[in-house]
């Protein structure tokens, strides 16, 4: 009874949504770079653009400093903490290396002037205050940073300090950055501004940020530069534009003019090259699916929400738009049951597949409905 049902769409509706943006005139050019590892993603849609070696463990530098920031957003936002709260000083943080906020041992230090001495200046000290003044020592705190990685999802991460300092043990993934870049964008946007902070003084010592991207890539507002003699430098990046954000994790390059350069260019590649349609506005009536044994032959189909894409602009020509369902659909059927899928192909893209839900009710047939239809059904292979 069931049967593979599916046609193409030539909805005006859609048709005017897709040729609201410009064609371009040829192929978008294939993208290579120097970088040991990379990703980028565009966060409407969650469409990676562009990966190499992506899974692959590897020493994160000072781009761990993202999840010492998360659990200090965390225990913010839930009010563990304040931002007036003062954090002791220890030696151990005072005699940190590298790259410093230049704390004094034994003076306080707020915890607004250490979130800013760890994003904009990238203190090690400021990371081994926060760790010690939130979990006592910085082994417990890194622990806390571990776990916290596998509550978000990031499946290659395992953290030894809290500022990346170099451990052999010390390692992540440049998916594992970018999950986490996400959360800290989409789960603290109270607190992600201060990551488009361009310079800090502390102890009469004015730093600037060292985000490259910062006033150089329109729409750039954070995150957070990592190097370290293994690692090479990297970048955890995002920029926005248009309502469209952009996320770009970067590692394993040789010197801060190429880390630079490289993410610059893929950022604007990534911009220039993609864009994001809308193929569905929530409610939209988008087709119509054949019912078995209902009130009514056909339920219309929509969306729950926007359905939004991303792909190549050169690509969008070629874009085939179907929708697709296994029926006829058994009634009853309830209003936002989700009953088929709108499937989207084009070059060089695997098929996304967004839901498709019912836009209202539909009854089951009496019994005598049911019968006829049965009936009619085998006398004619027509469902009803």
């Amino acid at each position: 009874m069931s049967h593979r049902f599916s046609r193409f769409l030539a909805l005006a509706a859609a048709c005017l949504m897709l040729a609201a943006a410009p064609l371009a005139a040829a192929r978008a050019e294939a993208l290579e770079t120097p970088a040991r590892e990379a990703i980028l993603i565009d966060l409407s849609t969650h469409t990676v653009l562009f990966e190499k070696n992506a899974d692959e463990s590897m020493v994160p530098s000072s781009m761990t400093k993202l999840m010492t920031i998360y659990i200090l957003f965390e225990k913010l936002a839930k009010g563990g903490i304040k931002m007036e709260d003062m954090l002791p000083v220890s030696e151990k943080a005072w005699r940190m290396g590298g790259s410093k906020m230049f704390v004094k041992v034994g003076e306080r230090v707020a915890v607004s002037d250490l979130l800013r001495g760890i994003i904009v200046q990238s203190g090690n000290d400021a990371c081994v205050v926060v760790a010690e003044g939130l979990a006592s020592t910085e082994e417990a705190f890194a622990a806390q940073m571990t776990a916290k990685g596998k509550e978000l999802g990031l499946k290659g991460s395992t953290f030894r300090n809290a500022s990346g300092w170099p451990d052999p043990d010390h390692r992540m993934t440049a998916r594992d950055l970018m999950v986490l870049a996400e959360h800290l964008i989409e789960d603290f946007p109270q607190y992600y501004p201060l990551f488009a902070e361009t310079s800090f003084k502390y102890n009469n010592i004015d730093q600037a940020n060292r985000d490259p991207l910062l006033g150089v890539v329109p729409g750039a507002d954070g995150l957070k530069t990592g190097h370290t003699d293994e690692g090479g430098y990297g970048l955890v990046g995002s920029a926005q534009r248009d309502g469209r954000r952009l996320l770009l994790v970067i590692n394993g390059l040789n010197s801060m003019k190429e880390r630079a350069q490289e993410s610059a260019r893929i950022m604007e590649w990534g911009f220039r090259e993609f864009q994001t349609y809308t193929m569905a506005k929530k409610g939209d009536g988008l087709a119509e699916a054949k019912v078995w044994q209902g009130e009514e032959e056909t339920v219309p189909l929509t969306v729950a929400a926007d359905a939004l894409v991303t792909l190549r602009r050169v690509d969008r020509a070629s874009m085939v738009v179907k929708v697709v369902y296994d029926g006829p659909v058994p009634a009853p059927i309830a209003a936002g049951q989700q009953i088929a899928a709108l499937e989207i192909s084009a070059p060089n893209m695997p098929v996304i597949s967004l839901p498709l839900v019912a836009a209202r009710d539909v009854e089951r047939q009496g019994v005598f409905g049911r019968m006829f239809g049965s009936l009619r059904y085998l006398l004619t292979g027509e469902a009803g």
